[in-house]
């Protein structure tokens, strides 16, 4: 039996943007190596390539559905979660703010999402300001240093935005998304 074939574009929206909240397809989980993308064309998940032992994944790791961010692949979204969510699994997320990211040469900057599945954690945190500081360093780290061993200094993080900011980014992702698609 071959498995089901899931186009995500299709069979999700992006979510209440202006209300706060998306819908977030999960592609790595939190402390993966593996970097494993959306194929939007072959409608799977694919290993794009594996990471150093080195550098594991920070936060789970997915994407805004009928999105297309900077760097033409869909908007990228950095999960805050103790939880290690498995791939393909398909959440309601609170937006928190935006990472902004440089990835050689291109902006392929990353909304900060936390799962509305634990109304705690929505209660608590509501900027990325509201996350801990060695959280974000962390994150900060693995994203400045990941492509080390093959091409040093290719990736920078620019800095953090607000929840307002990773809102104007996801309507532009959204925009893309719709003049490609209609």
């Amino acid at each position: 039996m071959s498995p089901t074939v899931v186009d995500y574009n299709q069979s999700l929206t992006p979510g209440d943007v202006d209300g706060g909240f998306v819908n977030v397809v999960v592609e790595i989980p939190l402390g993966g190596t593996e970097k494993i993308e959306w194929d939007r064309k072959c409608l799977r998940m694919k290993v794009d390539r594996q990471e150093s032992t080195a550098f594991h994944e920070p936060t789970n790791y997915g994407f805004v559905p009928q999105t297309i961010g900077g760097d033409g692949d869909s908007l990228d979204a950095l999960i805050i979660s103790d939880d290690i969510l498995p791939t393909e699994t398909v959440l309601s997320a609170k937006v928190i703010g935006v990472m902004k990211f440089d990835d050689e040469g291109q902006a392929d900057d990353k909304v900060v999402v936390v799962p509305t599945e634990n109304p705690d954690d929505i209660e608590l945190v509501k900027e990325v300001s509201d996350l801990p500081e060695k959280l974000i360093d962390e994150i900060t780290n693995y994203f400045t240093h990941y492509k080390d061993q093959d091409k040093p200094g290719s990736t920078k993080v620019i800095g953090w935005g607000d929840a307002m900011e990773a809102k104007a980014i996801i309507h532009q992702a959204v925009n893309r998304w719709h003049s490609i698609n209609q």
